[in-house]
């Protein structure tokens, strides 16, 4: 570290503040609130706080939300939750925030530039000093006295506002990522949904409308509709089973002292987002035996047979497997059932991943769920959608433009781990003084940044 650097104690830089403590009753309208989950998650409070609460003057007064406030959760039920942070880099008029939180509030605005506190707090550095003093007895906590033997690190104004403004531009492109394949998404659900669900190119085509689509595209969809045990389908389509198309191969069990680190990984209930969707962070290292069927190869397509969510979004929802630079092996764990387009059939990976995330099939995987705490996805309940099923020239070319835009998507995802590794790479060296802005900067350029 610099020696031209201070380093000073969190009560000589900030004044705390405990937060507003309100029954649920009081929840559900009223002003805008910093929950929880919104400093856990995010480095930076988000834009929009979108929970409400019904709050006085006097309590907007003394539990306000302005740029520069660091707040920090003060109380968890483990250790790796306690003191996470996040930081306001804007006012939020009449936002309140939340009394498992504590809100440090600079003395002057000369000190500490909020986008450094950002990242400084998220630091591994910061991280070990919170851990290495918690306490534990029923819930971790953090009181007064500890935030005062804590300590923050502090170059330069300038110097903090550019390690600032460097993080924060690799922060930016992730984040610009990850809206661009929500909009990537989102335009290959609304073509499945218009192709195989509201048959959009047969209406108009029986109406005597143009389709919109290229003459090559909007030959392959009939001018009418007929009667089926599903009602009105496009002429010519067969209704089946999801089952006639598919094989489901359910994963491994496991006992917990098989999990250990390994480059064999299991692919578990974690691996998959809420409402579909793929998470990379869910993997548990592997070192137990297992069948070769249960082996998950980057690109296959496998659907959560559990649940834990009240709101049960994740049982039955599927998720595209992608390659982990850690692991050579990936086995799909009790929890996970591993769906293979049958040879005989006629469906693709992107075809039944956009399928899996139709309302519908959605409704019909709750008809096959059961269980309180956690839920359970019954063995055919999968195998027992029935669907209407369009040529295979259309379904060829649906399965197309949908890789090449999930290509697209997950190209966009192999950028952002990138981002996000040399940022966490550059963090501690920046703010240990190892790394200087101008070699700092030299490393963005090398990522495309």
């Amino acid at each position: 570290m610099s020696s031209e650097w201070a380093v000073l104690s969190l009560g000589e830089v900030y004044e705390y503040c405990s937060g507003l403590s309100k029954p649920r009753s009081e929840f559900g309208s009223g002003h805008p609130f910093l929950g929880f989950k919104d400093v856990f998650y995010n480095s930076a409070v988000p834009k929009i706080l979108t929970e409400l609460v019904r709050s006085t003057p006097q309590e907007q007064n003394r539990c306000s939300v302005k740029r520069g406030d660091l707040f920090l959760t003060r109380t968890s039920e483990t250790m790796d939750e306690l003191g996470m942070s996040s930081v306001a880099l804007k006012d939020y008029p009449y936002a309140t925030f939340n009394g498992f939180t504590k809100r440090l509030r600079p003395k002057r605005s000369d000190v500490i530039a909020p986008e450094y506190a950002r990242y400084y707090f998220r630091s591994t550095r910061f991280r070990q000093e919170v851990t290495a003093m918690s306490t534990m007895s029923t819930r971790a906590s953090l009181n007064n006295e500890m935030l005062d033997r804590l300590q923050v690190v502090l170059p330069s104004l300038e110097e903090q506002k550019c390690i600032g403004y460097l993080l924060g531009t690799l922060d930016d492109k992730i984040e610009l990522n990850r809206k661009t394949n929500e909009t990537l998404e989102a335009m290959a659900k609304a073509l499945f949904k218009s192709w195989f669900v509201d048959f959009d190119p047969v209406k108009a085509k029986a109406e005597g409308r143009p389709t919109g689509l290229p003459a090559e595209i909007s030959d392959l969809f009939p001018d009418s509709f007929e009667d089926s045990e599903l009602g009105e389908i496009p002429s010519g389509w067969e209704i089946a089973l999801l089952g006639d198309h598919i094989d489901l191969i359910k994963g491994r069990s496991y006992k917990s002292d098989e999990l250990n680190p390994s480059t064999t990984a299991l692919v578990t209930l974690k691996s998959f987002q809420r409402n579909g969707g793929y998470r990379p962070d869910g993997l548990k290292g592997f070192t137990g035996e297992y069948k070769e069927q249960q082996v998950v190869k980057p690109g296959e397509l496998v659907i959560a047979l559990t649940d834990v969510t009240q709101a049960a979004d994740v049982i039955g929802r599927p998720a595209i497997v992608k390659s982990d630079s850690h692991c050579s092996t990936l086995v799909a764990s009790l929890d996970v059932g591993i769906v293979r387009p049958k040879t005989t059939g006629c469906f693709s990976t992107p075809y039944l991943y956009f399928l899996m995330l139709t309302p519908r099939y959605v409704q019909h995987i709750l008809g096959y769920t059961s269980g309180t705490t956690v839920l359970h996805l019954a063995k055919d309940g999968a195998s027992n959608f029935p669907l209407p099923i369009g040529s295979l020239p259309l379904l060829n070319h649906f399965a197309q433009l949908a890789d090449s835009i999930l290509r697209q998507v997950d190209a966009s995802a192999r950028q952002s781990e990138l981002l996000a590794k040399t940022r966490d790479a550059l963090l501690p060296k920046l703010i240990s003084g190892d790394i200087r802005i101008p070699d700092a900067e030299k490393m963005l350029e090398e990522v495309g940044v």
